[in-house]
């Protein structure tokens, strides 16, 4: 037997002193001494490593997530053109709030803000802000409400009248940690078993002189239904004929926003309504950019209180701001610009609409199995949610952690307060979610029916007869 000291079986060279040398071309990547031994997890390692090793390790323990396409529980984007990612690369480095500094960023960030703007049917010069997402600018247009309300109240500085904010217990989260932080009472309308939108009818039963605002939400979290948009404003309207002091209404089109203008066109929920003050709205959602980002706009200057803009000198000039944050990179910014004009109005109407026409096959193809019944199903955005009938012999939990093992994240959630008995799964339709993807699925779906209800004697079809 012969063996072997050949440079490829050994990656090594033997030098003239008889010492020994890895080849660093040559070295295995998974046989060194950072593979061999754990790294420090809550504290600075003495000694780093270099880049590459760094690099490894990191990416390998990403792999543990699970893949962001077959995420179908996010609105979030989660793909873009390779353009769009080179382009957010370079701006990195790019701080927003050096206006200054960068100065076409900036002007990007001004063209965004009007192109939403004139979006939403804005009457007059545009005026709002970007921002980390909806959260922020869900906070600025609460801020923004609450000292309206102020104003027209007539109160000052110390006086501790404690306002209140209509709005439907299926608002996201940061409507109760607006509340909350800025001490705003909410009275939340409760959804129903088979209602899971707000009406004109609650809504009005809530408002008083002490009401800063309503909340009406264009694609609802929970099912990505509309609310009555226009029928709210209707109420409202009648009531502020004669209110002492007239309640706004504010509009959360977080998934709606990208959405409504290019599918309903025709649909009255934005700046139309005359007393639509203030509208936020997700980039990182439909508007098609990884996140953070979003917008607030308002209808006109005097809906956005001018003691809340905070004028800052930095860095050798003046910079009115109005954010919760202050340093972001610009990149976020840069993306949404890009699809703003690589896609323009025909391109966002093109994507929506093959978006929704996948979610629609989905939702039927599902709901025509008799395991599953819609709760909604994709008319208003891409978006569905369905529950497990009773009889099926097993529930939305067991059919959502058994999708999981073929890589797929469906969240199942049980309704908010007074449909908590009500328990649905949710579909996300996003750009990069093919008809072959939904097909995939599909198969994964019924799979994971067959097995889970095996033995229960429930009737069952093939996906593929349906």
């Amino acid at each position: 037997m012969v063996r072997v000291h050949h440079d490829r079986a050994h990656a090594a060279r033997r030098t003239g002193t008889g010492r020994v040398t890895r080849e660093p071309n040559r070295a295995a990547a998974y046989s060194g001494r950072p593979s061999a031994e754990p790294l420090p997890k809550t504290a600075l390692p003495a000694v780093g490593l270099d880049a590459d090793t760094a690099y490894r390790l990191v990416h390998d323990e990403l792999l543990l997530d699970g893949s962001s396409r077959l995420n179908l529980a996010t609105f979030v984007t989660t793909w873009m053109e390779p353009q769009a990612d080179r382009l957010m690369a370079e701006a990195f480095d790019k701080n927003m709030i050096d206006k200054d500094e960068y100065p076409q960023t900036a002007e990007l960030e001004r063209r965004c803000v009007s192109i939403v703007s004139h979006l939403f049917h804005a009457p007059g010069e545009p005026v709002g802000v970007s921002t980390i997402g909806s959260s922020e600018a869900v906070m600025l247009a609460g801020l923004a409400l609450k000292s309206r309300w102020r104003t027209a109240r007539g109160l000052g500085p110390n006086d501790a009248q404690r306002p209140n904010l209509v709005l439907g217990s299926n608002v996201q989260v940061v409507w109760e940690k607006f509340c909350r932080y800025w001490d705003v009472e909410p009275r939340y309308i409760p959804i129903t078993n088979d209602r899971f939108t707000i009406t004109a009818d609650e809504v009005m039963a809530r408002v008083n002189d002490d009401t800063i605002g309503v909340v009406a939400i264009l694609g609802t979290t929970f099912t990505g239904e509309y609310e009555p948009i226009e029928a709210i404003h209707a109420a409202l309207a009648a009531y502020n004929e004669s209110a002492t002091v007239p309640v706004p209404l504010h509009v959360d089109a977080a998934s709606g926003g990208f959405v409504a203008p290019f599918l309903q066109p025709d649909l009255a929920w934005d700046f139309r309504l005359p007393w639509v003050r203030s509208i936020n709205v997700s980039g990182h959602k439909y508007g098609l950019t990884y996140p953070g980002i979003g917008f607030a706009v308002w209808r006109t200057a005097e809906d956005l209180p001018e003691d809340l803009v905070f004028h800052v000198n930095y860095l050798g000039g003046d910079m009115p701001t109005f954010t919760l944050n202050f340093s972001r990179p610009g990149n976020q910014i840069v993306g949404q610009y890009y699809n703003f004009i690589r896609l323009g109005h025909e391109g966002y109407r093109s994507i929506m609409e093959t978006l929704r026409t996948v979610a629609g096959d989905l939702a039927r193809r599902i709901a025509v199995l008799p395991e599953f019944e819609l709760v909604s199903d994709a008319t208003d955005t891409p978006v569905f949610a369905f529950r497990v009938v009773a009889d099926a012999g097993f529930d939305a939990f067991a059919l959502s952690d058994r999708l999981r093992k073929n890589g797929w994240q469906v969240p199942a959630y049980t309704m908010p307060a007074d449909a908590e008995e009500v328990a649905v799964l949710r579909i996300v339709v996003r750009e990069g979610f093919s008809a072959d993807l939904a097909d995939l699925l599909m198969i994964s779906i019924d799979e994971a029916r067959r097995d889970l209800g095996e033995g229960n004697g429930h009737a069952r079809r093939h996906f593929a007869h349906t």
